[in-house]
């Protein structure tokens, strides 16, 4: 326990205490591709129970052998760099043995011949391709773009958030079950054929518009609801308890708000019609957009933040002070905050001085943020009041 201390110190050492060529970046690369790679030969060993069957291409024509092979070695340069170069040698040495251990894994498997088929499986391939092509794409951008400059990739809380992204990928099947369930019902008990010939008749990129628009409309009056009902507040704090904002702070969500939001917002989308494709692009474009809202990134984008949301918005709705208490709520078209009188962005460029809950009253801890909402004693005494 004392040496993963140390471990975990290393990688939160401050931006200044870190320059280039004293063995962090290298050392917390190499931790991350032994980790990576440790999941993919877990993989390998049981692809009935961990893989995503919509994913399952990327097993079939051999791309994750491949992709594995490439970050174990990966993982042994850049340990191995990391011991030469750093005076804290904890972070090189976690990360050469999690790549020796998952090295060794791979040279074995175990005999599943003749096993039963799963009926339940968890997406952990899921978990590794979003953490691989998300975080390498926005910690770079969080790093040569930040908003709070003085914020480090690996902050605190960054384990709690990572836990989260984990589990919401590992229960995707579950939770595409909760997803659709509402959809299915309005579905069998509605007729909705008129309308549905009309929008599958739109162009491509108008039905991805239209789904935009229709989910961010009900997204709007739920993720309004959250802020102005004490029951359902206490689920979505746990999402505005993170202090600093990352891409990974979207991930920090209760498993009820998951399902509820997810439930009701999807509805349009697989209830009026729209071509798959068209949903498939929406999807893709949401699977980027939460994160890039979230991101700790300072890009300034002008006469476009009236139209679409940007980092600096969504930023205004977590902060803490007084100025930003219930506002925002949109998730791509700040027109609805126009409308409903909840929209405050300033126009020097300004950010929140501070996130969080109002109060720090949420606990640190997954279990412990996951009864949070279910009873008072998992909450912690308010210290403080809206910044004036």
């Amino acid at each position: 326990m004392k040496f993963l201390n140390k471990v975990v110190e290393q990688l939160e050492t401050p931006r200044d205490q870190r320059p280039l060529g004293s063995g962090w970046l290298s050392g917390s690369l190499a931790l991350l591709a032994g980790l990576a790679g440790l999941l993919m030969v877990l993989l390998r060993w049981y692809p009935e129970t961990l893989s995503y069957p919509e994913i399952a291409f990327i097993h079939e024509n051999g791309i994750m052998t491949v992709v594995m092979r490439f970050v174990l070695l990966a993982g042994y340069a850049l340990a191995l760099l990391s011991l030469i170069l750093s005076r804290r040698k904890s972070l090189g040495w976690a990360a050469l043995a999690v790549t020796v251990v998952a090295s060794l894994m791979a040279t074995t498997q175990p005999d599943t011949a003749g096993a039963p088929p799963q009926s339940l499986y968890f997406g952990l391939d899921y978990f590794i391709i979003n953490v691989l092509v998300v975080g390498f794409l926005f910690v770079p951008l969080e790093r040569f773009f930040p908003a709070r400059p003085e914020q480090t990739v690996f902050r605190q809380e960054w384990q709690e958030d990572m836990f989260y992204y984990l589990l919401s990928s590992m229960m995707v099947q579950i939770l595409g079950f909760i997803t659709l369930a509402p959809s299915n019902y309005v579905n069998a008990a509605v007729e909705l054929d008129d309308v549905r010939a009309y929008i599958v008749a739109l162009p491509f990129w108008v039905q991805v518009l239209v789904i935009m628009a229709a989910t961010d409309f009900i997204q709007y009056w739920v993720h309004r609801a959250f802020h102005t009902f004490p029951f359902l507040w206490n689920f979505h704090a746990i999402h505005h308890s993170t202090k600093k904002m990352d891409w990974l702070a979207g991930a920090r969500m209760h498993f009820a708000e998951i399902a509820i939001l997810r439930s009701l917002t999807a509805l349009p989308m697989f209830t009026l019609g729209f071509k798959p494709e068209a949903i498939q692009g929406y999807l893709l474009i949401v699977y980027f957009y939460s994160s890039f809202i979230h991101a700790n990134i300072g890009w300034k984008f002008g006469w476009l933040e009236r139209f679409f949301v940007s980092p600096r918005f969504h930023h205004w709705h977590h902060g803490s002070d007084r100025a930003a208490i219930d506002i925002n709520y949109a998730s791509h078209f700040p027109i609805y905050d126009w409308l409903f009188g909840t929209y405050r962005l300033p126009e020097n460029e300004e950010w929140p001085e501070n996130y969080g809950v109002v109060g720090d009253t949420v606990p640190r801890g997954y279990w412990k943020q996951f009864m949070y909402p279910f009873s008072a004693k998992f909450r912690k005494e308010p210290t403080d009041t809206p910044a004036e």
